[in-house]
């Protein structure tokens, strides 16, 4: 049996490209004692509440057919944001030479947080130049990445 997301995704996709936007992830999460069905797309030049509606709909009806989760959800499309997190191997060679943000499940050198320059990306593993060095964080250590911003 296909997981949720992916069957979701295949739904998606058409709909997405449709609306001229591409699909950057899914994610059906519980939070707070209630399902979410999250799925957000990316546009160049940045996505608007039109783009996100011109998904939401037609993409509402076509889950409310295929019928891909049991029980209630609430359904939500949105951007993938400025600050999106980078989770497929297509968004670390996207953002090769980006400034990311790793999070750690436990601290390493006292600390659970790095910011560096993105090197590399392979079978999980991700590089950063931090300071001039480079940092190798394992598959299993890594909690989180996501694009960094500078305020």
């Amino acid at each position: 049996m296909a997981k949720v997301t992916d069957t979701v995704a295949a739904l998606a996709l058409p709909v997405v490209e449709k609306a001229g936007c591409s699909l950057w992830d899914v994610e059906y999460v519980k939070e707070a004692g209630t399902w979410f069905l999250r799925v957000y797309i990316d546009r160049e030049g940045g996505v608007s509440i039109d783009d996100c509606e011109a998904v939401s709909r037609p993409l509402s009806d076509l889950l409310d057919q295929a019928d891909p989760i049991e029980g209630s959800y609430t359904f939500e499309v949105s951007s993938a944001g400025a600050d999106r997190t980078l989770k497929k191997p297509e968004h670390f060679a996207k953002f090769q030479g980006a400034e990311v943000e790793v999070k750690l499940y436990r601290p390493r050198e006292g600390r659970k947080d790095f910011v560096g320059t993105l090197k590399g990306y392979q079978d999980g593993d991700v590089t950063l130049e931090i300071n001039g060095g480079e940092a190798v964080f394992t598959k299993q250590e890594i909690a989180l990445v996501r694009l960094y911003l500078r305020v």
